[in-house]
């Protein structure tokens, strides 16, 4: 697995064992002198020239055909910008313009938050009878029915790892004439995914988790290609137009996955970005998905034999898992706190949930059994009982 791990390639901070990549990925080496150049030679010497002489106007579907190839999508079929929440709004209003007659929007409580708010939001500027219908995971396929036009789930749920089937869900929910809409934040970079061979209408995602591409870094869509020049985009913004320098007053829908565009480009970002994803240009993602499942084993099997006040949240089942492990603890926040004082960084997600994600990118077996020891020494010891670590931060 000489092509897995790249610990050389990233700026890992001596004496940090990083178990949080699953939330915001570390930098690679190669993004600050490329994004300095970028600052310097393009944006400083080009200035508006950077557009066309640097190719800043193509680089949300350059970019996005470096993300399809590590999600199973077809190259073309990518386009990259915007935040994800805007990304999950787009996909969403899209999918339910597809099934006219039908008002249902069906989802799962283990989905992000914030997917639920912009399903939500849309509900509320629609009306006209459309509602959000949130079901237990293991009861989603029995909920859709002849009601329901999308379903919109995220493959790994952020707080447990559970991991759903996108092959099988997707089947079962178009047998029933709904579109299928997937959340990749936790699984691109992380599992393998094929996108084309489930035959999903839309998925969407972020790329500052395991992808590497920095906090903010643009969220991706995809449309299944059948599909790409019939949707019709609800926000339709101005680089989604078919000649956006032709400046007509009306929009015209531009051809395939473009149309999928809104805003500027995020140049900054996507400079970042497309420098992260040249290292996944020889990694085979199979391999990173043994790799990722054996780093998880390893630490389940440690912590329950020497963290006894650790209770397993995520699946046992390594096939029902995401590249993640959460344990539940009831002190869970202050326990974090001060496992992250000692150099193990994970974190936190409410009730109860200390979160540890596992990138075998950067990260090997002695890490594990180093971050292990560590967790050991604090919760065995009661080191989390501190009043300074139970003061909430913003972010947990």
């Amino acid at each position: 697995m000489s092509n897995i791990l790249k610990k050389d390639a990233f700026i890992l901070p001596d004496g940090v064992i990083y178990l949080d990549g699953n939330s915001l990925g570390p930098m690679p080496k190669a993004v600050s002198a490329r994004v300095q150049s970028m600052l310097t030679d393009e944006w400083g010497e080009m200035l508006i020239r950077g557009w066309n002489g640097a190719g800043w106007m193509d680089q949300p579907s350059r970019v996005g055909d470096q993300v399809a190839r590590i999600i199973g999508a077809p190259q073309g079929t990518v386009v990259m910008g915007d935040t994800l929440s805007l990304k999950v709004f787009q996909a969403l209003a899209a999918a339910i313009k597809m099934v006219p007659d039908r008002r249902v929007i069906l989802s799962d409580t283990g989905n992000f938050p914030s997917d639920l708010y912009m399903a939500e939001g849309l509900v509320g500027l629609l009306e006209q009878g459309y509602e959000l219908r949130t079901v237990d995971p293991e009861d989603v396929l029995g909920a859709v029915d002849n009601t329901v036009a999308v379903v919109m789930l995220t493959q790994v749920d952020y707080r447990t790892g559970r991991m759903h089937d996108i092959k099988a869900i997707t089947q079962a929910v178009q047998s029933q004439g709904a579109v299928m809409l997937w959340d990749l934040a936790h699984s691109a970079g992380a599992v393998e995914v094929d996108l084309a061979g489930s035959k999903c209408e839309f998925a969407i995602g972020c790329t500052y988790k395991y992808l590497n591409g920095g906090p903010g870094a643009p969220a991706f869509i995809y449309v299944r290609g059948d599909l790409a020049d019939t949707v019709q985009p609800a926000l339709s913004g101005w680089l989604g137009h078919r000649k956006p320098f032709d400046f007509e007053m009306k929009y015209k829908a531009g051809a395939g996955i473009e149309r999928m565009r809104v805003g500027t480009p995020p140049v900054i970002q996507l400079t970042a970005l497309e420098v992260a994803m040249e290292l996944w240009e020889d990694v085979d993602m199979a391999q990173l998905r043994a790799a990722s499942v054996e780093l998880q084993e390893q630490f389940i099997a440690q912590v329950e034999r020497d963290v006894p006040s650790l209770t397993l949240a995520s699946p046992r089942d390594s096939a029902q898992r995401g590249s993640q492990v959460s344990f539940r603890f009831h002190e869970g926040y202050a326990a974090m706190q001060a496992v992250i004082d000692r150099g193990v960084i994970g974190d936190f997600r409410a009730p109860d949930i200390m979160r540890f994600g596992f990138t075998p990118m950067y990260l090997d077996s002695g890490d594990i059994s180093a971050a292990v020891a560590i967790i050991a020494d604090v919760m065995n010891n009661d080191l989390w009982d501190v009043d300074k670590y139970k003061v909430r931060s913003k972010v947990t």
